[in-house]
């Protein structure tokens, strides 16, 4: 329609090109990557804390970090004297554990590297991973609780979730529901909305405690019972 403005104007052919190339560019660094995957336990970490993690300067890090920021890969959060930085929402840390998996994609699947207590339980950002996570996912698909490609619930899935009690909100921004490619594992786990409910719901029963400071998970005596009883699994 003649004189219409809708004020969007879509990003040109060349500008997302030159926008991908600079995100691939920020992550072709291993200490950025570092701080990077060290983000991924959702926690917000000082540059310090990140600079002792990746064994670089003060100064390199704050480099790195200036670059992270640019790229709009992280955020940082002012308190007081402080700054803290974190991942700059769920889809960098999606597009960080598509990039393991993908990075350790081969022909001949090697031996994984990943310590036991990390590979059976952990976070993906503010959702769970693992072979736990993995094999939960399995049983959600084989059950019919998922739609076949992992986008979204099925109409048994969300009354499945009722259920158990876990509380999906309806005007999440995010993805309702996606398959996530677990990095030790090379299977899927829960990612989206329903992961991320489904971990809250976890923790708030007691089922899973966090480990204070790391990535890792540890199932609870209560947790294991409950797991065997919705999910089928023996060994939960």
């Amino acid at each position: 329609m003649k004189g219409l403005n809708t004020g969007y104007n879509a990003p040109s052919a060349d500008a997302l090109e030159t926008s991908m190339s600079q995100v691939a560019s920020a992550l072709a660094d291993p200490s950025r990557v570092t701080m990077l995957c060290a983000l991924m336990d959702g926690r917000a970490w000082t540059a310090t804390e990140l600079a002792v993690l990746a064994d670089i300067a003060a100064s390199t890090a704050s480099g790195h970090l200036a670059r992270l920021l640019n790229s709009r890969l992280v955020i940082c959060l002012s308190q007081g004297r402080h700054r803290y930085y974190r991942l700059a929402g769920q889809h960098v840390a999606g597009l960080l554990e598509n990039l393991m998996g993908v990075s350790m994609h081969a022909a001949v699947p090697p031996a994984t590297r990943t310590p036991a207590h990390l590979r059976y339980a952990r976070t993906c950002y503010d959702h769970l991973a693992g072979e736990l996570a993995v094999e939960m996912y399995a049983f959600m698909l084989q059950q019919g609780w998922l739609e076949s490609d992992g986008s979204a619930l099925t109409a048994d899935g969300k009354h499945q979730f009722a259920q158990m009690g876990v509380l999906l909100n309806p005007a999440a921004r995010r993805k309702s529901c996606c398959a996530c490619l677990d990095w030790s594992e090379r299977r899927f786990h829960l990612g989206g909305e329903a992961g991320s409910a489904m971990m809250t719901f976890f923790i708030s029963k007691a089922w899973m405690t966090r480990v204070t400071g790391y990535r890792e998970v540890q199932v609870t005596a209560r947790g294991r019972q409950a797991l065997k009883r919705i999910f089928n699994l023996p060994d939960a």
